[in-house]
C-alpha cells in the first residue's frame, strides 16, 4: 500500500503530466507554511505539505483545491485553505482543529482533521457541513490527504481524458 506522501509525489506528476489540463501556482516556501501554520494554530500533515511545497494551489480536469497562496492585490494576506478556514470558524462555528481543503461543490467542505492524527502525521478527510458538530457522523472520503487526493484526481483525468 502506498503511503500519503508517496500518493502526493504521485499527485504531483499527475498534474505536471497534464500540464493542458492543469493549472498551479509557483509553491510555497518554509516561511509561508509556517505563518499559514502559525494563523491556523495547527500544522499540515507530510502529504498535504508537500503539494503546497510545490504548487501553493492547483487543479487538474476540474477538481480544484484550496492550498495555501498570495496575490498582489491582497498582499501578505494568505488565501486559499488559511482565509476559508478561518471565514468557516468565524461565519459558521466550524471548530478550529479542521483545516479546509476544497468546496465539496453541495454546500459543504472539504477538511482535514488535526484532532485526530495517525502514525505518519497524517490527518484523516472528512466532509464538514455548517452546524455539523459530531464528527462521527460526517461523511470520511479518505484516511489522508495525498491518498484521498491522488484517487480524485486520478478519476477527474481519466473522465476528462475520455470525454474528450
Amino acid at each position: 500500500m502506498m503511503s500519503a506522501i508517496e500518493a502526493s509525489e504521485r499527485l504531483v506528476e499527475l498534474v505536471r503530466g497534464n500540464d493542458d489540463i492543469a493549472n498551479h501556482a509557483d509553491g510555497c516556501d518554509a516561511a509561508m507554511i509556517a505563518a499559514a501554520e502559525h494563523d491556523l494554530g495547527v500544522t499540515f500533515p507530510p502529504s498535504y505539505r508537500r503539494v503546497i511545497e510545490e504548487f501553493g494551489t492547483w487543479d487538474i480536469a476540474g477538481e480544484e483545491f484550496l492550498g495555501v497562496y498570495q496575490t498582489p492585490a491582497m498582499g501578505q494576506k494568505l488565501l486559499g485553505s488559511v482565509a476559508e478556514t478561518l471565514d468557516a470558524c468565524s461565519q459558521y462555528g466550524m471548530p478550529s482543529d479542521l483545516i479546509v481543503v476544497m468546496f465539496d461543490g453541495m454546500g459543504g467542505l472539504i477538511v482535514l482533521d488535526s484532532s485526530q492524527v495517525d502514525s505518519e502525521g497524517e490527518y484523516p478527510v472528512l466532509v464538514w457541513n455548517p452546524g455539523v458538530a459530531d464528527r462521527q457522523s460526517m461523511e470520511r472520503p479518505g484516511d489522508d490527504f495525498g491518498s484521498f487526493a491522488l484517487a480524485l484526481c486520478q478519476r477527474a483525468v481519466t473522465r476528462w481524458r475520455e470525454s474528450g
